[in-house]
């Protein structure tokens, strides 16, 4: 549904992207993760044709993304933090204007959608609360029931309660769509992520499907006879690992039960006992975050 291969971009000195491959399956919501400035908008507004690479190439829904026509317009919705509405319409006014772009504009699901968002039909855009406005734009973008739906950072600066409004429409049509999204609000998105890709410093370090991810990343803590201290030769996969006292914590990326065993033989027979936890994303997240700034 989307591909990206060997993409460079550059402001001024600062290269957002450096080379990079990326490739979102077909009916897969894919979460696009990386720290602030990593190059995840960035990738998403060269897709969507807002921005050019200086080198590299993008398709979307099999097209160049420089080459989007109105024909592939009407089957990709879009949402964005910081998307431009029009402030003196009301929210009636502009769907009313939006319809006949979208000749698959559903009108019974956009009653739902309004329904279930709770928004104010003749209220102006521009006297709409942030939360409001990102509901607006969902409300946008979901009842032409696109193809592709692609979300840049949607639950920023949001209260619960309207990240679960915008989370419980986007879920109703789920299955009719490929997803892709941007966003720190990692928890939110980890019950309908089913593709993730890590972007650092402008370059895709892996991509891989949930189940996937969920299966080699464990929260390891293990008790000693001993007093821990932090293995001179770290064993592949370890990050994010401290000693205190008896015990040793750390996350091990390249889990495995076999391999953690034969990674304890390095402790030189110490060891007292050994739980392993399964991670959530956003844990899983934060260890990646905190190996590539070093803190290994």
């Amino acid at each position: 549904m989307i591909r990206t291969e060997n993409l460079w971009k550059k402001f001024g000195r600062h290269e957002a992207l450096r080379g990079l491959s990326m490739s979102v399956p077909e009916g897969s919501a894919y979460a696009l993760m990386g720290a602030n400035g990593a190059g995840k908008t960035t990738t998403i507004r060269i897709l969507m044709n807002i921005l050019q690479a200086e080198r590299g190439a993008a398709t979307v829904l099999g097209v160049d993304s420089r080459r989007i026509s109105p024909r592939e317009l009407a089957q990709i919705g879009y949402v964005s933090e910081n998307q431009e509405l029009p402030e003196g319409l009301t929210t009636t006014e502009y769907l009313d204007y939006l319809r006949p772009f979208y000749p698959e504009w559903d009108r019974e699901l956009e009653t739902a959608v309004l329904r279930r968002l709770r928004l104010p039909e003749r209220r102006k855009i521009g006297e709409l609360s942030h939360g409001m406005r990102m509901k607006m734009a969902l409300a946008c973008a979901l009842p032409f029931r696109p193809k592709l739906m692609i979300l840049d950072e949607p639950f920023s600066g949001l209260d619960p309660l309207v990240r679960d409004d915008l989370m419980e429409s986007l879920l109703q049509q789920a299955g009719e769509m490929t997803v892709l999204i941007s966003s720190h609000e990692l928890s939110e998105i980890e019950g309908m992520a089913t593709d993730v890709g890590f972007i650092d410093e402008g370059k895709l370090l892996f991509e891989e499907s949930m189940g996937d991810l969920g299966a080699r990343f464990r929260e390891v803590h293990v008790t000693l006879d001993r007093e821990a201290s932090v293995p001179g030769r770290m064993p592949e996969g370890w990050l994010d690992v401290r000693a205190s006292g008896n015990a040793l914590n750390f996350v091990d990326s390249a889990f495995s039960q076999e391999k953690l065993s034969a990674d304890m033989l390095l402790l030189n027979g110490a060891v007292r006992n050994i739980d392993a936890q399964p991670m959530g994303l956003r844990s899983i997240f934060t260890a990646l975050a905190k190996s590539k700034r070093g803190d290994r």
